[in-house]
């Protein structure tokens, strides 16, 4: 076929790399959609996308409804004449009738191994079970969660301290490499797409801010997941006496540590270990509100938790 007129959607800094890899390679990128402009940070400034920045940096025409359910959103991207709409963390559902514009369908890249981990946060839900790979998926869209059949996949392990941050960066850009090397053959429709075996279902759900404390009650294995997982959104925690919110960036599990879940067994230059429901858990960088990360050794000079 003659050059795809690919319109891509997507927001956050995971889609940015597949937009990269598609423009860097000369595919025709003739619009993007992505997210309005929201507040973020502490100053709660109204800011673009990453996608939305880098779409402007490149003259490539941006749009940004809030939704698609105004028929004038819709008119507006058929008027753009997809070959391909390609998804990438975008943010908004898609329904149907959107779906049916493309010549080719939409296509979205997804960072899990599917069916395992449908929905908003397949790179937490993978840390947090301890599976020991992930990867991403080159989906056909359907009107359901993630649940079209897949066109390619890309594994890579999962690495025993990796945070969230981390693995998610490694994705990014295997979801660019992916979509690169098996793009032209979707649309040429040498790779068929390959049903999902809905009984490995396992579903996402979109991180709260509660479920990033920690409860010491459970083992010191589960809280490591926990931590690296919530690294860097929303950040683990627990609170130090019922009011201080301590943030736990980084830790590392201790083995034979035998006291009661929550009590410092050890608070000093040397470092900080708290005991859990099964061992310890050495805490590595530290943050109280307001403040800068810091080292533990760091941290037992500013204040004493114990209290």
């Amino acid at each position: 076929m003659s050059t795809p007129r690919i319109v891509f959607a997507g927001t956050p800094e995971f889609a940015l790399a597949s937009l990269t890899a598609l423009v860097d390679a000369g595919h025709s990128v003739v619009a993007v959609y992505t997210q309005p402009d929201r507040p973020a940070g502490r100053g709660r400034r109204v800011t673009a996308s990453p996608v939305k920045r880098y779409a402007q940096e490149r003259g490539i025409d941006v749009l940004q409804p809030e939704t698609f359910r105004d028929e004038a959103a819709v008119a507006d991207l058929a008027a753009l004449r997809p070959d391909v709409l390609i998804v990438a963390a975008y943010g908004l559902i898609l329904p149907q009738n959107v779906l049916d514009v493309p010549t080719h369908g939409c296509l979205n890249v997804h960072a899990s191994v599917l069916p395992r981990w449908r929905g908003a946060a397949p790179i937490q839900a993978a840390i947090l079970s301890a599976d020991e790979t992930t990867g991403v998926s080159l989906m056909c869209m359907t009107a359901g969660l993630d649940c079209g059949p897949v066109f390619s996949e890309g594994v890579i392990a999962i690495g025993k301290d990796e945070s969230a941050g981390e693995l998610h960066d490694r994705l990014a850009i295997l979801g660019g490499e992916l979509l690169l090397k098996d793009l032209p053959q979707i649309l040429s429709g040498d790779i068929s797409p390959a049903p999902q075996d809905e009984s490995l279902v396992t579903y996402a759900a979109k991180i709260q801010k509660q479920d990033a404390e920690l409860d010491w009650a459970l083992s010191a294995d589960e809280l490591q997941r926990r931590i690296r997982a919530y690294n860097p959104v929303p950040g683990a925690f627990f609170f130090a006496g019922n009011e201080l919110r301590v943030k736990v960036w980084q830790a590392s599990v201790m083995a034979g540590v035998d006291a009661a879940p929550g009590s410092f067994v050890q608070y000093d230059a040397a470092g900080i270990v708290v005991a859990c429901g099964r061992n310890g858990l050495q805490l590595v960088s530290l943050q109280l509100p307001g403040k800068r990360r810091v080292p533990a050794h760091e941290f037992v000079t500013q204040t004493d938790l114990r209290g």
